[in-house]
């Protein structure tokens, strides 16, 4: 099968697309005909060696998966060959990918395969972020960094749905439009605009409830500083940069909450399908939308990690396989 490798830590350049063994599945496994993969800021960073370096090199980069059931292995239904799903696993850059039973989720006709490889680890994230740790309830209010982004967008519609006044911030016109669009109520140019004044200004000067911060470096004063009372910041990320070391008694002023998010993290059984199942039930429903910047072919990852790193894109970009 075709597969993108890489041999060596380093820049786009070092992608590869190669003849590679498939993979075959072992006891309660499936073999995925992959048709779309989903495309991550982390693989850019695993592709530096700066994230999950351990892994031994050549590797097969890849965390999302949409395609057909082409194989099962030992002890797994062989009524699923044929079946249209989406999955959350591993190396899916890739014709074939291989994926646990139990990560599996039906993809109903009406979600494309590049929409549905869109949603794993993004929506996972976004929603785990609100639903999980932000405990969000009706009327409460959110900042969302890099609001036009994969998670970011996902982010602004699944808060707008819980009842939350949503705050995000985007670096042009072109971004916040589409913001808006997603269902934001309010919008900061950080390119132009003091986001801590705008936030305190729109609020009455209370700030908001809750801070989802995926940029890192350059934002975490003005998060902590958007913070209502009994505020929470959650870092889900580090874009420009790690967040500087928690000055505790600066949380003392406001009893601020500061907390991260890994998708990683161990979870309770079946936390990851249920929330995937959700997701993918509200895009098939048209009650979340799904935004792929950058749809390029198999053999063109290279170009996709590039625009990406190039911060070239906005939502989600893809792979296409089949």
């Amino acid at each position: 099968m075709k597969a993108i490798r890489y041999h060596q830590t380093g820049g786009p350049e070092v992608l590869r697309l190669e003849e590679v063994p498939e993979p075959q599945p072992g006891s309660g496994e499936v073999q995925l005909s992959v048709h779309a993969a989903g495309v991550n800021f982390a693989d850019t960073e695993r592709r530096r060696g700066l994230y999950d370096a351990k892994v031994p090199l050549p590797r097969i980069l890849g965390s999302e998966a949409a395609g057909i059931v082409a194989d099962v292995g030992p002890g797994v239904d062989k009524a699923l060959v044929g079946k249209r799903v989406v999955a959350w696993t591993v190396a899916s850059y890739a014709e074939r990918a291989i994926a646990p039973v139990s990560s599996l989720v039906a993809l109903p006709d009406t979600v494309p395969f590049d929409v549905a490889a869109a949603v794993p680890v993004q929506g996972l994230t976004a929603y785990h972020l609100l639903r999980t740790v932000g405990q969000v309830q009706e009327g409460q209010s959110v900042l969302i960094h890099a609001a036009a982004g994969g998670v970011g967008g996902l982010a602004v519609q699944l808060a707008k749905a819980a009842g939350m006044r949503v705050f995000g911030t985007v670096s042009s016109e072109a971004k916040a439009r589409l913001v808006r669009e997603l269902g934001a109520d309010e919008v900061i140019r950080y390119d132009h605009e003091d986001v801590v004044a705008e936030v305190h200004q729109r609020t009455g000067g209370r700030g908001v409830d809750l801070v989802l911060d995926a940029v890192g470096a350059s934002t975490w004063a003005a998060s902590l500083a958007a913070l209502a009372p009994f505020g929470h910041l959650v870092s889900y990320g580090s874009a420009s940069g790690p967040p500087p070391p928690v000055d505790v008694d600066s949380l003392f002023a406001k009893s601020v909450k500061v907390s991260a998010y890994w998708l990683h993290t161990p979870h309770p059984p079946g936390t990851h399908v249920r929330a995937l199942e959700s997701l993918i039930r509200h895009v098939a429903e048209g009650k979340l939308r799904i935004l792929i910047g950058l749809k390029l072919p198999l053999a063109e990852a290279a170009e996709a990690h590039r625009r990406l790193e190039g911060r070239e894109t906005v939502g989600k970009v893809v792979l296409t396989v089949r």
